[in-house]
């Protein structure tokens, strides 16, 4: 017979990292995404890839390559993003990818020192986590329309009984 207790002494001895996948989503049992977060930016490069001539073709205007990578590309990059925890780390590592395409679709490389926000003026989008927490908020708005029985909602107004430690 094995006891809980003695999982988690085992757990403990062996360093093993334990993660819940839902639905394709690996999110690690402390709480934070950094596995989806990295699998969504592999995503997001290969979505690039695909479509490296069409975002980086000079016939075509800038403002019309940003709206190709913005739905295509990004919108790989951030799907389900609405549940994520996210952390300032994963908020890096999306702005880092992100600003990594917008350069090679503008052309520009980071000696030239032109700042991001001129580059994204050009391609007409916005930044990834102000879309990211649009997308939050969006979702935030689907829960609160919910019916008081859905689930979802109830796990939302949830109270936890007793005292949390200091710290």
């Amino acid at each position: 017979m094995i006891f809980v207790s003695d999982i988690a002494i085992f757990v403990l001895k062996r360093d093993v990292k334990l993660q819940l996948t839902n639905l394709g989503d690996t999110l690690s049992v402390d709480g934070d995404a950094d596995a989806v977060v990295e699998a969504r930016i592999r995503i997001g490069w290969n979505k690039f890839r695909q479509l490296l001539q069409l975002l980086t073709n000079r016939d075509i205007s800038l403002i019309r390559r940003g709206r190709l990578y913005s739905s295509c590309v990004r919108s790989s990059m951030l799907h389900r993003s609405e549940t994520w925890p996210v952390r300032k780390e994963n908020e890096v590592a999306l702005q880092r990818a992100e600003m990594r395409m917008v350069r090679w679709m503008c052309n520009v490389k980071v000696n030239d020192r032109v700042p991001s926000k001129e580059l994204r003026e050009r391609l007409g989008i916005d930044y990834i986590i102000l879309i990211l927490q649009y997308n939050r908020l969006r979702w935030y708005g689907h829960v609160l329309r919910k019916e008081d029985t859905d689930w979802v909602k109830k796990c939302m107004e949830y109270e936890v009984v007793g005292f949390r430690p200091r710290g």
